[in-house]
């Protein structure tokens, strides 16, 4: 039996290069806080849009040398059970594109 194949995820992805600052000096330009959880080499953060957990953006920055590698997705809410690591998210479209602008803005 022959299952068909998932469609690829796409992620904003995008690089900024020749940043004068630090990873926690970038997270308070653009108005982020830690994530509760972190990946090994990179860092974890998000911004909430309301009150409340969700939505929220998160981004993953990696610095490689001078360059710094931005991964960012919007979370629409939390996972729907205990231990699921999925969740319902937006990784394109205008609002992630809207944010990634904003984002590159502060640190250009």
């Amino acid at each position: 039996m022959r299952f068909p194949t998932p469609p690829l995820l796409i992620i904003m992805k995008f690089e900024i290069s020749n940043i004068n600052k630090n990873i926690n000096n970038i997270m308070r330009i653009i108005g982020y806080q830690p994530a509760y959880f972190q990946n090994e080499g990179e860092v974890s953060i998000v911004r909430q849009l309301g009150r409340n957990d969700y939505p929220r953006f998160h981004l993953y920055i990696k610095q490689d040398k001078d360059e710094f590698i931005f991964k960012l997705h919007l979370d629409q809410k939390k996972p729907s059970y205990k231990g699921a690591k999925g969740h319902s998210g937006e990784y394109d479209g205008d609002v992630v594109e809207g944010e990634a602008g904003r984002i590159k803005g502060f640190l250009k």
